[in-house]
């Protein structure tokens, strides 16, 4: 059976606080959310905005290949006809196919925010939804606040979709605006409307009980076709309905068509996508998609997922193209090690010594401070040392940070010493502060060797305090993640000091990206 997806991340999911998609970032979107056979997509609401304005108008340019492209709006004012409303104009004026127009079902909104009679407001939902069918749209009616509504007077939740009916509607969506709604409310409520209302129903809900997505999959078991919901739950206030785990909780568990399947296995791909352009920070423990969501810690997990893997996963982590992660630490076990080898590309016979002497050097570093389950480039520098397969690209005599203020601003400057071979380099650099400034000196003396280091860029600095009863004397474990033009990865040090801490993970970081680099080149 076919349940037809309704995407409004560029809508609703815009009205997230913190986000501000560019014109560019809503096109780029619209096209990767076509790419993955999303059925519907919402665009924005034409006329709310100048910037919703120009996306339709691009759209009409190169429209999309596979999904309905919509506008969003509102029924038309009291005092207004429809043909001389200036949001339905705006609507039509998009050339979207579909229009979805949002209306009022509870009464306390008709009463006490629009300041209408109920009488009047059913007119309304009637006359905005037969103006539009009459233009040759397909019309989704968004029932704003229905399940609040109907808990308040159900008699009248339901005359507003019957309104929408008369009005010549082909969908009509149950909104849990408040997003405060139980499961079992929904499917007791999405139940009755279904003996009453003849009409293809959709869900949208939010989470501000945390209770979007059951809430989503409930009414789908009550019968509802259309499911509306944004790429990780985007959303203001706590966020709507997170496609990215209704989607697989349908199609894989309970085997409804949403999207093509090629599509599911680029699902976690599309939610790092959505996040990259919002400028957020993914989510590692989201269901489905996110970096831990096939994350395993503790040695006999890992050894039960290395027999048997559905042992420990509810589904195989590549049916949405996500990994499976063996994380190593204190907690870690022998199978934690042989698959982290594994991982790596590094072969270790599980009856040799050297498993057991990494496990204990793990343990040992952990217990200093160390995070080696987010620093994975690091971990494999530790491996590789423990099986003398750690290659020196070079190695580091001194490092010095100057920190002032220079005209009036603050200065930082590092000077480092390096040798290469059999060359000294001694070499200064500024930085926005004392971590950017070492980064900088490093990679400069080391660029003249290592040219490709030019491609590599700090992207995120963490420290943590280990051991905040020592007070100033506490031990400093900082984790640097960077980037290169192929890939992301982390290197962790630890150090009472700051900057011994960052100087430590700086410098496994150079020599990781020359490692790496140095494997793409030999596989050529």
């Amino acid at each position: 059976m076919k349940i037809w997806i309704y995407d409004t991340t560029l809508r609703d999911g815009a009205q997230m606080e913190g986000i501000s998609f560019s014109l560019e970032d809503k096109i780029r979107i619209a096209r990767k959310l076509d790419e993955m056979g999303i059925p519907y997509i919402e665009g924005g609401w034409p006329g709310s905005n100048p910037k919703d304005i120009k996306f339709f108008e691009e759209m009409k340019k190169n429209p999309l290949k596979n999904a309905k492209l919509c506008a969003f709006t509102m029924t038309r004012r009291a005092k207004n006809p429809p043909s001389r409303d200036p949001s339905l104009r705006r609507a039509l004026a998009s050339e979207t196919p579909v229009i979805t127009l949002f209306g009022k079902s509870w009464l306390l909104h008709v009463e006490k925010v629009l300041r209408i009679s109920p009488k009047e407001n059913l007119q309304i939902i009637e006359d905005s939804i037969r103006y539009l069918k009459k233009k040759g749209r397909e019309v989704i009616y968004d029932a704003e606040h229905f399940f609040d509504g109907y808990k308040e007077c159900a008699e009248y939740a339901l005359e507003t979709l019957k309104a929408a009916v008369k009005g010549g509607v082909d969908w009509i969506v149950l909104c849990d605006t408040n997003g405060g709604s139980l499961p079992f409310e929904i499917a007791e409520i999405t139940r009755k409307v279904r003996e009453k209302i003849d009409i293809p129903l959709g869900i949208h809900t939010h989470n501000d009980n945390g209770m979007a997505v059951a809430n989503s999959i409930i009414a789908v078991k009550e019968g509802v076709t259309q499911v509306q919901g944004t790429i990780n739950g985007l959303g203001e206030r706590c966020g709507n309905a997170d496609l990215c785990s209704i989607i697989p909780n349908l199609q894989i568990k309970m085997g409804y068509e949403c999207i093509p399947q090629d599509s599911l296995r680029k699902l976690t791909e599309l939610s790092r996508f959505v996040y990259e352009i919002a400028n957020l920070i993914p989510h590692p423990h989201q269901p489905f998609v996110g970096e831990s969501a096939f994350a395993h810690k503790g040695g006999t997990h890992v050894d039960a997922v290395r027999k048997i893997s559905r042992s420990f996963e509810h589904i195989p982590p590549e049916e949405v193209g996500n990994v499976r992660k063996i994380l190593t630490s204190e907690l870690a076990g022998k199978s934690n090690i042989l698959l982290k080898a594994q991982e790596m590309g590094i072969s270790l016979d599980k009856s040799s010594p050297l498993v057991e002497r990494i496990l204990k050097k793990v343990k040992k570093l952990e217990d200093q401070g160390y995070e080696f389950e987010a620093a994975d480039a690091s971990l494999e520098l530790l491996f590789r040392e423990e099986i003398s397969k750690r290659k020196i690209y070079f190695t580091t005599e001194s490092f010095r940070v100057y920190v002032g203020e220079k005209k009036g601003k603050p200065f930082s400057e590092a000077t480092v010493q390096v040798i290469v071979g059999e060359k000294m380099e001694h070499t200064a650099a500024e930085g926005n502060g004392p971590v950017d400034a070492l980064a900088n000196a490093l990679r400069k003396a080391l660029l003249k060797f290592y040219p490709s280091l030019k491609n590599l860029h700090l992207i995120d600095y963490k420290v943590r305090i280990v051991n905040p009863q020592k007070g100033t004397a506490a031990t400093t474990r900082v984790l640097i993640q960077f980037r290169d033009h192929k890939r992301t990865f982390t290197t962790v040090g630890v150090s009472p000091n700051i900057l011994d801490a960052s100087w430590k993970a700086l410098v496994e970081a150079m020599e990781y990206k020359l490692l790496k680099d140095e494997e793409s080149q030999s596989l050529k």
